[in-house]
């Protein structure tokens, strides 16, 4: 079971380091086939989470891709946010948490398939 878990925390840091939210992958992993509770997958993805994203800001702002004068308009609400949303993960049940990170994946997943069909379409045009 331990080299599953490496093998998750593969992935999540490849796609984190890459800006494309590991998270989103890593939890799924580490519910369905690590058999791990919900707040706790979620808690395992903050902890990894946070050096990954340091390190890859670092990186980032090395390369030039980090616009200095729009941060805070980001860093601002995202913090107040995930203050909120952390409490009401806690507050609420793990059965509710689990179907609405479920049905945030099925409307990433929907978002994501219907902009590949608009621009195939703008393709053609």
């Amino acid at each position: 079971m331990n080299a599953l878990y490496i093998v998750f925390g593969i992935i999540g840091g490849l796609l984190g380091g890459m800006g494309m939210g590991g998270g989103t992958l890593l939890i799924p992993l580490l519910t369905v086939g690590g058999n791990v509770s919900q707040q706790t997958a979620q808690f395992i993805n903050l902890s990894a989470f946070v050096p990954m994203s340091v390190l890859a800001l670092v990186l980032h702002a090395k390369n030039g891709y980090v616009v200095k004068k729009r941060i805070l308009y980001l860093v601002i609400p995202a913090v107040a946010f995930a203050i909120l949303g952390s409490y009401i993960a806690t507050v609420i049940s793990p059965e509710l948490l689990r179907k609405l990170f479920g049905a945030f994946l099925i409307a990433l997943g929907s978002v994501y398939f219907m902009e590949i069909i608009v621009k195939k379409k703008q393709n053609r045009t």
